[in-house]
């Protein structure tokens, strides 16, 4: 299975009215050593960061047309502790309820949950505007992408 690194990030304006965008960077290494890269990013009219998070890592397995070994290297808590502290096993056992009700954003969790079907992933946290040059990138994509003039009405999936 090819390796491939998954950077995300997201950004939202006036958080849940705003506007909001996301950012993911693919990359991997073919077997002669060459470096590929592709950039992904979309905006939309209102939404959250944590809808763009998750938009960024769904954008980003769902642009990979075959099994891989995903690094997931993302600056929210809200994506990577959801997998590495087992959140989003609880809320399947719990059919989509946290400690606090409802799990917020089902729509995206369920469509994550199918994108990452074939491949084998590993969450990672860095800290954000800590200068780490691929999250620094994806912010820079998301917000971009979020002061556009071609913003999307939704992720077309639901709530916000």
């Amino acid at each position: 299975m090819l390796n491939v690194t998954l950077y995300t990030d997201g950004a939202a304006r006036g958080n849940p009215d705003g506007p909001g965008g996301y950012g993911a960077v693919l990359q991997f290494v073919d077997s002669g050593g060459n470096l590929h890269e592709r950039e992904l990013s979309a905006g939309y009219q209102k939404t959250t960061n944590n809808r763009m998070e998750l938009m960024a890592v769904i954008a980003g397995l769902e642009a990979l047309n075959k099994p891989c070994c995903v690094e997931v290297i993302s600056d929210s808590q809200y994506v990577t502790n959801a997998f590495n502290k087992g959140w989003i096993d609880g809320w399947l056992k719990k059919n989509w309820k946290g400690a606090s009700g409802p799990v917020k954003n089902v729509d995206l969790w369920k469509r994550l949950l199918a994108a990452a079907e074939p491949h084998t992933l590993h969450f990672t946290w860095v800290k954000g505007h800590a200068g780490h040059p691929e999250n620094e990138r994806c912010d820079r994509l998301a917000t971009s992408a979020a002061d556009g003039d071609h913003l999307l009405t939704d992720t077309g999936l639901g709530q916000i």
